[in-house]
């Protein structure tokens, strides 16, 4: 489970972005543990489903982007993907929640696994909300 720490790295890393001029910006990309979700009790094959995630946004300068979103079988991984401009005048929030929304599209049978990913523990170990949704006819 350490690719998602992996790719938040990486993304840190390989996306920095300086640009070549009098304006520039410089940004990287953090993935934010959630803090709590939003899913139905169940699901129809066939039907779609919007599922709201709730993080805390630690600065004025972090943005959603994206979900990071992991499909292994019925399991779903997910978590949060900001931008985070590099800005002097960054404010830090205190409590400060977001909430993002994605649409799932059912399309097999039996339950579906999802893993929220709520950070890590004192020990460097990914910690999971982890919520199992029926399919039902």
């Amino acid at each position: 489970m350490k690719k998602l720490i992996a790719l938040g790295l990486a993304l840190i890393f390989a996306t920095s972005c300086s640009l070549d001029n009098d304006n520039s910006v410089n940004y990287s990309f953090e993935v934010l543990p959630i803090e709590s979700v939003d899913i139905p009790t169940e699901f129809t094959l066939g039907e779609t489903y919007p599922i709201t995630v709730t993080y805390l946004k630690p600065t004025a300068c972090h943005y959603f982007k994206e979900f990071y979103y992991h499909k292994n079988l019925n399991e779903r991984t997910v978590a949060p993907i900001t931008i985070v401009y590099d800005n002097d005048n960054c404010e830090t929030l205190e409590n400060v929640s977001e909430e993002a929304t994605f649409n799932f599209i059912v399309t097999s049978n039996g339950s579906y696994i999802f893993k929220f990913w709520q950070g890590e523990d004192d020990n460097g170990e990914d910690q999971y909300l982890t919520i199992e949704v029926p399919v039902v006819e």
